[in-house]
């Protein structure tokens, strides 16, 4: 019997829109990653939320927290998590090979492009402007995902805290990220979770 590309039923995600198959779900996580140079974050948000709507902006903000403590690049991470999520293993590897097919072939003419005349101070200046440009998608981005955490059942006082204290930690102390999720991540978990079981356990209405 051959195997067709229809999603697996029931969705995770109820009520919102997915990808009709595997292949729509390929050329989808390949158009993000055509455009998602420098500030993916940015355009990952935009067309999974946004545009395709296929998470909502609560999803989003959990499953990237997730993809950034996983080992590996975010988005590759991200993308992994979106296609299993609705298509399983087939779905992880149809985003993986989106999230990267065409970009290797992008990066390596770039690259054979840049060997002469990377050099040259017009295209270093250039890339120093394109860092700039990355840095103010991702901080857009982060600012437009703060309204998410009002509904996080840790509170938004204690998302707030825990938030600063990962910036100054990485910022100003410039502590290695694994200390950082051990010291700041592991209490933040038990929080969490002793958040839900109170809500879980709580008469409606109450908490």
């Amino acid at each position: 019997m051959p195997v067709t590309e229809t999603a697996p039923s029931p969705s995770p995600l109820i009520g919102l829109p997915r990808p009709a198959s595997l292949t729509a779900l390929f050329w989808a996580i390949s158009g993000i990653a055509l455009q998602g140079f420098g500030g993916v974050l940015a355009v990952v948000q935009r067309e999974l939320v946004e545009k395709k709507q296929w998470l909502t902006t609560e999803e989003f903000v959990e499953d990237w927290a997730v993809s950034q403590i996983m080992p590996g690049p975010n988005v590759v991470n991200l993308a992994l998590i979106i296609g299993d999520r609705y298509f399983g293993w087939r779905g992880a590897l149809a985003a993986l090979a989106g999230m990267l097919t065409f970009p290797l072939f992008v990066v390596m003419a770039l690259t054979i492009g840049l060997a002469g005349i990377g050099h040259l101070p017009a295209v270093q200046g250039a890339l120093r402007g394109m860092g700039a440009v990355s840095a103010g998608l991702i901080a857009g981005t982060g600012i437009r995902l703060v309204p998410a955490l009002r509904s996080n059942a840790m509170g938004t006082l204690a998302c707030a805290l825990i938030a600063a204290s990962v910036f100054i930690a990485i910022a100003f102390f410039r502590v290695p990220l694994a200390w950082t999720l051990l010291g700041i991540g592991l209490p933040a978990f038990f929080w969490a979770l002793h958040r839900l079981r109170a809500l879980a356990a709580a008469p409606q209405g109450q908490l």
